[in-house]
């Protein structure tokens, strides 16, 4: 499995144990799926879990500088950014 295909695999797995998804709604997650204000269990408070998750399932560390609404708003744009970070 290639470093990217990780990544996804570990988000999904993540966003589907944080937010009760289950494992068919994230495995059907596209780049273009709404997550922020488009999935009723991705609140404010799942936020900051999600976050904190993704530092400790994926290794990273996330600067409180490097977060905006724009990573939440689509499984694409949060998983572009997973990938950026474990790349770094």
């Amino acid at each position: 499995m290639t470093e990217s295909a990780t990544v996804d695999a570990t988000l999904r797995a993540l966003l589907a144990d944080v937010l009760g998804l289950g494992e068919a709604r994230a495995a059907a997650l596209t780049d273009d799926s709404g997550l922020f204000g488009e999935l009723p269990e991705f609140d404010s408070m799942a936020v900051a879990t999600v976050l904190t998750e993704m530092e400790d399932r994926l290794g990273i560390l996330i600067d409180d500088d490097e977060i905006d609404g724009e990573i939440f708003e689509t499984y694409g744009n949060l998983l572009a950014f997973s990938q950026r970070k474990v790349a770094d």
